[in-house]
């Protein structure tokens, strides 16, 4: 399974008025998570758009578990289920800085939409480099 980890620390504007990080926040770090996946894999999505292909969420899904405070330094864990043929999901676990105390799990599934907003198959490109990591 493809997985990439990436670090984050929490900014004050994560937090509410208790230093908690507030809830959507998770939902960006989702974000950071596999933008930064893709990153790794040399193929940002920056270049995935102008190959004319955009990746909309359609679903998502986020367990909170442990809260992150203001400050702490996260650990962003985004992987590619692979058993998704339509579109691309991805699985998120974030952790505290010790690497071991999960904070939220998620996923988001994604499909895969032309310049036309018209759904079409991932492309080999994408699928290529998902699978081969």
């Amino acid at each position: 399974m493809l997985t990439h980890r990436t670090t984050y620390r929490v900014i004050y504007g994560d937090t509410d008025n208790m230093g908690i990080a507030y809830n959507a926040n998770y939902l960006r770090w989702f974000e950071i998570g596999r933008a930064e996946m893709f990153r790794s894999l040399g193929l940002p999505y920056k270049t995935i758009e102008s190959k004319g292909i955009f990746l909309p969420i359609s679903e998502m899904q986020c367990k909170f578990i442990s809260p992150a405070r203001y400050d702490d330094l996260i650990i962003i864990e985004a992987s590619v289920d692979a058993k998704v043929r339509a579109g691309v999901k991805f699985d998120y676990q974030i952790f505290s800085e010790d690497g071991e105390t999960l904070l939220a799990t998620g996923y988001t599934k994604h499909a895969c939409v032309d310049t036309h907003g018209r759904v079409v198959r991932p492309p080999a490109f994408l699928k290529d480099i998902l699978r081969e990591g």
